[in-house]
C-alpha cells in the first residue's frame, strides 16, 4: 500500500499552480527538480549544483551557508526549493516573509527520495516525468535491497573529514546506505546526529571497514600509525566514496548503494 505524505495529499486534494520560475539553493534539491521535469523551469541554483550537465549553466545565488537575498528577489521566482537542514535557516525565514513560496527538499531516507520526486512533481505541467522517476527508483531500491541482502554484520566507520574528524549516527543520513550493505555503525549509539570523534574512539571501538568522502591517500597515511591495532587499517579496508553520490539524497543514491556493497562484498568471500 503506497503511503503519501500530508503536504502530497494537500496537494492532490487542492491542486497547486505549475510553477514557471524555479530557483535550488542546494545542489540536491536540482537534481531532485530535473528528476521532477522541473529542470527546465530553473533559473538559478546554489553553488556545487552540477548534475545534470545542464545544471552548470544555471546562475549561482546562494553557497552552503549565505543566500544572495538581493538577487532572488529582482529574479522573481515563483518557486524555491531548498533544505531546511542546510544552515540557511535565516536566510530562508527572510525569503518566506518576504511573500516568496518555499519548498524543503529534505530528505532523511532512501523511501523518501522517491515522495520528494512525487511532490516536486506537482508543480509541473506534465506530472509524469517525476511519477515515472519516483516509480523507476522505488523498483530500483527494492532490486538494490534483494541483490545485497546480507545476514553479516560488519563494523564500518564513516569519517568526515580530518581535523577535526566527524561521523554520522544511525538514523542520520547516509547511514541508510551503509545499512543496506550490512553495514553496522560503530557510533551507531552516539545521541548526537554528526558527533566530534578522536582517534582513540576509533581504535576501542574496532571497525573493520573505513569510509571516507575525501582523499583516500590522506586517509590512509592518518591511520598508518595504528595499523596493528585497527582491523579495517590492517586489512587495507579503507575506500573513498563518491560524495555526490552518497552526500545528496537523490536518485543517484541508488549509484551509492551499488559503491558500497560492492566494497563490503571485498571483505568477505561470501554473496549476498
Amino acid at each position: 500500500m503506497q503511503s503519501w505524505s500530508p503536504l502530497l495529499l494537500l496537494l492532490f486534494s487542492f491542486g497547486t499552480q505549475a510553477a514557471e520560475r524555479i530557483i535550488s539553493l542546494s545542489p540536491g534539491s536540482t537534481e531532485l527538480l530535473y528528476a521532477a521535469g522541473l529542470g527546465d523551469k530553473l533559473i538559478a541554483a546554489s553553488d556545487y549544483s552540477d548534475y545534470p550537465p545542464a545544471a552548470r549553466e544555471l546562475e549561482r545565488v546562494s553557497s552552503y551557508n549565505s543566500i544572495n537575498i538581493e538577487r532572488i528577489i529582482a529574479l522573481d521566482p515563483d518557486l524555491i526549493v531548498a533544505w531546511k537542514s542546510g544552515g540557511q535557516g535565516k536566510s530562508l525565514n527572510r525569503l518566506k516573509e518576504l511573500g516568496f513560496t518555499l519548498y524543503y527538499s529534505d530528505a532523511s531516507t532512501l523511501d523518501e527520495i522517491a515522495v520528494r520526486i512525487e511532490e516536486l512533481s506537482e508543480f509541473a505541467v506534465d506530472k509524469k516525468t517525476g511519477q515515472t522517476n519516483a516509480a523507476s527508483f522505488r523498483r530500483q531500491l527494492a532490486q538494490l535491497k534483494q541483490k545485497y541482502h546480507t545476514n553479516r554484520s560488519v563494523p564500518y566507520f564513516y569519517q568526515l573529514g580530518q581535523k577535526p574528524m566527524y561521523t554520522v549516527t544511525e538514523g542520520h543520513w547516509p547511514s541508510e546506505i551503509f545499512s543496506i550493505c550490512g553495514g553496522t555503525n560503530i557510533f551507531h549509539n552516539s545521541p548526537v546526529a554528526y558527533p566530534q570523534i578522536n582517534t582513540e574512539q576509533v581504535i576501542v571501538r574496532q571497525p573493520e571497514v573505513i569510509f571516507t568522502s575525501v582523499a583516500k591517500t590522506s586517509v590512509q597515511a592518518m591511520w598508518q600509525p595504528w595499523k596493528a591495532m585497527i582491523p579495517a587499517v590492517k586489512k587495507g579496508y579503507i575506500w573513498s566514496l563518491n560524495p555526490d553520490w552518497l552526500n545528496r539524497p537523490t536518485p543517484r543514491s541508488l549509484k551509492a548503494i551499488e559503491e558500497v556493497c560492492q566494497h563490503f562484498l571485498q571483505t568477505s568471500d561470501s554473496t549476498p
